[in-house]
């Protein structure tokens, strides 16, 4: 059951924006009440692979019989690149142990790093290159003479896209079984489990650690507090230390229980004297990222100084970084050099 061209553009329009949506919540999602959307965003991911190979296969051809060269070959690279994307995603569940999955990474970036990648950098292509002639596509379907050959092409439509749907789901579940059947644990995220311990150094673009003088390092509280406060290392641990077990599940595709040590975060908004009234709090670290929490998840948070029996090293965020047990890697900031209330 073939789909019309437009239903095709419709279709591709719809999952492109759907594994964008889908994407970037999983980056941030880290309890097990959304293991749904991981999986959902798998499935939409095949969907979107056979998709674009059925486009391929009928634009190519067209493209190069009216001497289209540009339009074909920049089609052609943005296919290219979005089934590199989805291959990787893939590749990296269907990769079993974590032995294996050493094959598949280059020091910290993974396949699954080069998949959030690549997505992120073909989103503005895709958008730059499709919306100018194809933004018509989005608009309902005017009415076709004779309402009998619209239902038909409307229900020729919903069968090819259920199709392409049901094969999605089947790989996706040929490649789960595959990757268990090589050994593969995975956490409802799709990170695999490491050995607990100290969590090996990564950083989500993979920039260089900071270099900054620890000695002279202050943890800075503003915003709407009665004492903007600096905390030097020795004053935030003179506050108090506590031990946390907690997960960290990083975007990389690994995620490792640790023990964690260090100050409430809440202990430090006691100390600044935070208005009862505010709604949010945001982490800030000496690169720039930043991290904003709403107020009633504050008591969970902990100012990291040591990790597994030891100070905290450099590559993990010393002289402190946050721990976040409810959220990913992502909301995991390190280098702190500021928390501001909102």
């Amino acid at each position: 059951m073939q789909m019309t061209s437009a239903a095709l553009d419709r279709l591709l329009a719809v999952l492109v924006v759907a594994m964008a949506a889908t994407g970037l919540m999983t980056l941030r999602a880290g309890t097990p009440d959304a293991g749904w959307l991981y999986t959902l965003h798998d499935v939409l991911a095949g969907s979107l692979l056979l998709t674009v190979m059925v486009k391929v296969r009928r634009s190519a051809p067209k493209a190069a019989g009216r001497r289209r060269w540009g339009r074909l070959v920049l089609g052609l690279a943005v296919a290219l690149l979005a089934s590199a994307s989805m291959v990787a995603g893939y590749a990296w569940v269907a990769s079993g142990s974590i032995p294996a999955i050493g094959l598949l990474a280059i020091g910290s970036v993974t396949v699954l790093t080069l998949h959030v990648w690549i997505g992120i950098a073909l989103l503005p292509i895709l958008v730059l290159h499709l919306l100018p002639r194809r933004w018509h596509l989005l608009r309902p379907v005017r009415p076709l003479r004779g309402g009998a050959v619209a239902r038909l092409l409307t229900r020729r439509s919903l069968l090819a896209g259920l199709g392409m749907l049901a094969a999605s789901t089947l790989t996706y579940a040929g490649i789960e079984l595959l990757g268990h059947s090589r050994g593969g644990e995975r956490r409802f995220t799709g990170s695999r489990w490491l050995p607990g311990g100290e969590p090996p150094p990564t950083t989500f673009f993979g920039e260089p650690i900071p270099e900054f003088d620890t000695d002279g390092w202050r943890l800075r509280v503003t915003g709407r507090v009665a004492r903007p406060t600096e905390l030097a290392l020795a004053d935030l641990r003179a506050l108090g230390e506590r031990d946390l077990p907690a997960t960290l599940d990083c975007t990389s595709g690994w995620a490792i229980d640790a023990r964690w040590r260090g100050v409430t975060l809440e202990s430090v908004l006691e100390i600044a004297q935070a208005d009862p009234r505010v709604s949010s709090v945001e982490v800030r670290s000496i690169t720039g990222w930043t991290s904003t929490f709403p107020i009633d998840v504050v008591p969970g948070l902990l100012l990291a100084t040591g990790v597994a029996g030891g100070m905290l090293p450099a590559q993990n965020g010393a002289p402190c970084r946050l721990v976040a047990p409810a959220r990913r890697g992502l909301d995991w900031v390190k280098w702190i050099a500021e928390v501001r209330v909102t």
